[in-house]
């Protein structure tokens, strides 16, 4: 069966939404608490079909569920690793972040913070695999609560505005939705693996010092 086919024999605009914002509402919170869900490229996906819908306000209401439940899964995540840092024995969920943040990213996320610790929070949630490392750095530097859901609203909001944006993008660029689905995930896993092969490249290139 194409593609086409299967977009064709969806349920109506009202069950997708009856469906679809719960949905993307608990992929996000459990892409924020596990990092392993690609929620940018939810979010753009969510973007598409909204953007190819009747109803008013559509991709309105995708834009405040991501952003919503992003918040709510850094905010849940970070108490949870703040309880690992007052704990002798520390958690798991500290041992995972550790697990999941290069000694030196962590490193740069420590002294960004110093310096600009509001800009370093909004940045890392639009750079893909920045926002672990910050909210490590935050955790060690014993940043408090409320100060750090201060810094990460603004950032859930860029976070879901941006990837909003490509799902807009895509969904404009072509008359199907199922085409402007997969040119938003496209370019969103694109977006997300250029720091792996920044890193890769880096390090495969020579030192200053090193000669033929």
């Amino acid at each position: 069966m194409k593609l086409q086919d299967v977009v064709a024999q969806l349920p109506p605009e009202s069950t997708q939404q009856a469906v679809g914002y719960p949905t993307l509402f608990l992929l996000v919170a459990l892409g924020a608490l596990v990092p392993v869900v690609p929620t940018g490229a939810l979010v753009s996906t969510a973007a598409v079909v909204a953007l190819h819908q009747t109803a008013p306000f559509a991709v309105l209401l995708v834009f405040v569920v991501a952003a919503t439940a992003a918040f709510l899964g850094d905010i849940t995540l970070y108490w949870l690793g703040r309880r690992g840092i007052g704990s002798r024995n520390g958690s798991k969920w500290l041992e995972a972040l550790r697990a999941r943040a290069a000694p030196d990213r962590l490193a740069g996320a420590q002294r960004r913070l110093a310096d600009h610790s509001g800009t370093v929070l909004v940045l890392s949630r639009l750079v893909p695999a920045g926002r672990i490392p910050v909210m490590l750095a935050c955790l060690m530097a014993r940043m408090p609560l409320a100060r750090f859901a201060r810094g990460d609203a603004p950032a859930c909001l860029a976070w879901a505005a941006a990837y909003g944006a490509i799902g807009i993008l895509g969904g404009s660029l072509f008359d199907e939705p199922w085409q402007g689905v997969v040119a938003a995930v496209g370019l969103t896993l694109v977006l997300s693996g250029m720091p792996a092969l920044w890193s890769r490249l880096r390090r495969g290139r020579p030192s200053g010092g090193q000669h033929m």
